[in-house]
């Protein structure tokens, strides 16, 4: 996956729930074909914590079986960093196990501007990843 498209609404929904749950970081996962995002399904963050996320177990299975079932794959794993930027942080890095999907980071550190980047994170190696948001023509985030 060279680049990741985001429509716009999904793009507004991810922006909102990082708002919503700030100070706590919000995290979600995305679903699509081909690169492009078709469903964002937030998620509780069960450590309640601004500097880190885990994802309730019940509901990453309940995700997953949703997903099989309307033909989507998981293209993305979306946190937000309340306070900091949007790069991952060493426990970020650590904590990718996940393979082929981006991990999407929306900074709110300044709260009137977020700034949403991707990343592909395996063994320790971050790459970004260019992020299209809107429509087919719009330019790269």
């Amino acid at each position: 996956m060279h680049e990741i498209f985001l429509p716009r609404e999904v793009f507004e929904e991810i922006v909102a729930h990082a708002r919503r749950e700030a100070p706590v970081e919000a995290c979600g996962i995305l679903a699509g074909n081909n690169s492009r995002v078709e469903k964002y399904y937030p998620m509780r963050n069960t450590d309640k914590s601004s500097e880190h996320f885990l994802m309730d177990p019940g509901e990453q299975f309940k995700i997953m079986k949703e997903m099989r079932h309307s033909d989507l794959q998981m293209l993305a794993i979306f946190h937000s960093h309340p306070y900091t930027p949007a790069r991952p942080s060493e426990e970020d890095v650590r904590m990718a196990l996940t393979p082929d999907v981006v991990y999407l980071i929306t900074s709110l550190n300044d709260v009137d501007n977020p700034v949403t980047k991707g990343y592909f994170i395996e063994e320790g190696t971050v790459t970004p990843v260019p992020l299209r948001i809107g429509d087919e023509s719009n330019d790269r985030l």
